[in-house]
């Protein structure tokens, strides 16, 4: 039974993935605990592991096709990968409640970034445009599209990759609702591409906080994380059939109201635990 609804939480957190190129962690960590009763800092490390690992078979297909930027995609990753460990050591400092509480709190912010984005009004409009058109961009594109990497520029996305890394370890998300939109208003990078880096990045990232983990001598099921992993790529795969049939806009708000709806129920689990 327990195999079973590893699997089934593999192909949610999976297909949220497929779907928009993150928010699986934002699944993963609340189905752990609460679906499979795994203690909280214990499901961080079998998040980043399953976030990661799923994130591989939608990164490969797309790096293959040539639609990672590999520049940006690196250099952000690689300040992730600095900032996972630190998260990591962070959540050593809070109790499993407190834990639960800011990372429902997380949830919600996700959750409205992810509405803003749908509307009209939205950074999601612009996504299209090159930065060197946005006069609030710090970085700038030549007329290939090559990013120009000033040092304005790679002090922000350093500064953004490392945020996204700290709340890797620290909630065990890969944090591709977070790269996602940085790559789009901060580098004017097309959604599309930024999808596919964004995946490409939360792999490098989850390796990141995953190893953070063994080294601290935390505890890791390999045959839990192994089925969830089974129903993740299970759920990308699906995630990405459909996000070809449904609108951005309209995917966008049923995914903020289902995390709405995940953020209200741990805030209630973790203030009666």
């Amino acid at each position: 039974m327990e195999a079973s609804l590893a699997i089934l939480f593999g192909c949610i957190v999976g297909f949220a993935l497929g779907l928009t190129g993150g928010g699986g962690g934002v699944f993963a960590v609340p189905l752990l605990v609460y679906g499979l009763g795994i203690a909280p800092r214990e499901a961080v490390g079998i998040s980043l592991a399953a976030v990661g690992g799923t994130a591989i078979s939608g990164a490969l297909p797309r790096l293959l096709r040539n639609e990672v930027e590999l520049r940006t995609g690196l250099f952000f990753a690689i300040a992730g990968m600095l900032g996972a460990p630190v998260g990591s050591y962070l959540s050593k400092f809070l109790p499993g409640n407190v834990l639960l509480a800011c990372f429902a709190v997380l949830m919600f912010i996700v959750a409205y970034r992810m509405w803003q984005k749908s509307k009209g009004t939205a950074p999601a409009q612009v996504a299209c445009q090159p930065a060197i058109e946005q006069d609030h961009s710090s970085c700038q594109r030549d007329e290939n599209g090559e990013l120009i990497l000033t040092s304005k520029c790679a002090r922000l996305l350093l500064l953004t990759g490392l945020a996204t890394g700290v709340l890797s370890g620290l909630f065990g998300v890969g944090g591709g609702f977070v790269i996602v939109p940085a790559l789009v208003l901060f580098s004017g990078m097309h959604i599309h591409r930024a999808i596919a880096t964004s995946l490409f990045v939360i792999v490098l990232i989850s390796a990141s906080g995953v190893a953070s983990h063994f080294v601290g001598g935390k505890e890791f099921p390999l045959a839990l994380t192994l089925e969830f992993l089974v129903g993740g790529f299970t759920g990308m795969w699906l995630g990405g059939l459909l996000a070809k049939r449904l609108n951005g806009p309209t995917l966008q708000k049923i995914f903020a109201t289902a995390v709405v709806l995940v953020a209200a129920f741990v805030i209630v689990k973790s203030t009666l635990l």
